[in-house]
């Protein structure tokens, strides 16, 4: 029975009974950390063989990675990204292991340096500005916040951002210079952009000539079933198409495909973008770790074999998704006191409290010893106007420890929605 159709005296009788129930969770001494969508160690294991030794340091062109060698990444790896990502090899630029490295860094270029050789550098222009699709990921709201980038919140549809407000705000208003997407099984909401929506990013009048699309596509591969997975449109080629080539940076990285700490990241843009990031990066750096680039390509050489390792991850990520879905359906549906995403791929579950709840959800389970990522986390400067979302991360628990984990959630979406009807 819904809440709503339950009298107050049930209610509260209904609040007691999951109280006890809340204080045998807390005798468990549970201490599980759910508050980052890491991969599980079993997933680390897959690709353990990709850091033994090389037979021989030399990539494809004779260079031997061991010494100084290419700013840009070897070959091979800039052309596994250009498969994957669909891009020309020539424009593809092969950092480190950290993907967010990358996107600091050409934030940090266009704010000190202009996105391009003739363009003003963000700094100098005023208050600039960035769209930030919410629920988003933290870490790029952190990124303009650093910079003191004003954040303006875009709500989420079911095919991407409310692309009626985007459209309007970047026509109207040449401070605000970029905009941040995750647009394949987003985090955390796992959506994937519709075609429309990539088609409208690639042709929208901007008032701002510098401004930028941030396309973080951190999840291109990681789908849950490879018998019923998304597909994205290609932007980069609807930006050709549009005379809009410079409009964007596409992200990724195999840092949830390899080893999330040693991994292997990539950026690519139009040809304009590429030759001066290429020339402001020359003077940061001699060269990324092409050693660890010559150790993935090796392991990884094309996407077929990239495609029969994700084949592996979903093997283990697929049935702790369904574990939290199916407590959500049966704890919590019932109900009526709350909604969330199903998604096909990505790392993430968006769930959606009765307004007014998250915090206290979130409260309840830390105290119960089940951390989670902080309420309005999935926002710009950490309010959640209706604090409502909770990014739920089912990667990285034992399923037997997720069980446990998704079972005290329940319990504590129930508690903090009867705590709010009855005014305790």
């Amino acid at each position: 029975m819904k809440f709503s159709e339950m009298g107050a005296p049930a209610q509260k009788a209904l609040y007691d009974q999951l109280q006890k129930e809340y204080t045998g969770f807390k005798s468990l001494g549970l201490k599980l950390n759910m508050s980052r969508g890491k991969p599980a160690p079993k997933q680390l294991e897959i690709c353990r063989a990709i850091h033994e030794k090389p037979d021989n340091f030399i990539c494809e062109d004779g260079t031997d990675v061991r010494n100084y060698s290419y700013v840009s990444g070897i070959p091979e790896a800039k052309r596994l990204f250009a498969d994957i990502l669909g891009v020309p090899a020539t424009q593809v630029l092969v950092g480190g292991n950290s993907s967010l490295n990358l996107m600091y860094d050409t934030v940090c270029r266009a704010y000190l340096h202009g996105v391009l050789p003739n363009a003003a550098p963000w700094s100098r222009q005023g208050k600039v500005k960035f769209l930030c699709p919410s629920p988003g990921y933290d870490r790029h709201f952190a990124i303009t916040k650093s910079f003191d980038i004003e954040m303006i919140p875009v709500p989420m549809k079911e095919d991407g951002p409310d692309m009626d407000m985007v459209e309007q705000l970047v026509a109207n208003d040449p401070l605000i210079k970029g905009i941040w997407c995750v647009p394949m099984y987003s985090n955390p909401d796992g959506i994937t952009y519709s075609d429309t929506v990539v088609r409208r990013f690639a042709a929208m009048p901007t008032a701002a000539g510098d401004f930028r699309v941030f396309w973080d596509n951190a999840y291109c591969v990681h789908y849950l079933d490879g018998n019923d997975r998304d597909y994205l449109l290609n932007i980069y080629d609807e930006c050709v198409k549009c005379g809009t080539q410079d409009r964007v940076y596409i992200f990724a990285s195999t840092s949830k495909i390899t080893m999330a700490g040693a991994g292997i990241s990539a950026m690519t843009m139009s040809r304009a973008n590429y030759d001066w990031a290429i020339k402001l990066l020359s003077i940061q750096t001699i060269c990324y770790d092409n050693l660890n680039q010559l150790r993935h390509c090796r392991y990884l050489p094309d996407v077929a074999a990239v495609e029969r390792v994700m084949a592996q991850h979903a093997a283990i990520v697929k049935p702790k998704f369904q574990i939290v879905l199916d407590a959500l359906e049966q704890e919590i549906e019932p109900y009526g006191i709350a909604r969330w995403h199903r998604p096909k791929g990505g790392y993430f579950i968006s769930f959606f409290a009765e307004s007014g709840c998250a915090k206290r959800i979130v409260a309840l389970c830390k105290e119960a010893g089940v951390e989670l990522t902080g309420a309005g986390a999935t926002y710009p400067y950490g309010d959640d106007p209706q604090d409502s979302n909770i990014r739920i991360a089912p990667t990285f628990p034992s399923e037997e420890d997720l069980g446990k984990a998704v079972s005290l959630f329940c319990l504590a979406v129930k508690l903090a929605t009867l705590e709010k009807i009855l005014g305790l």
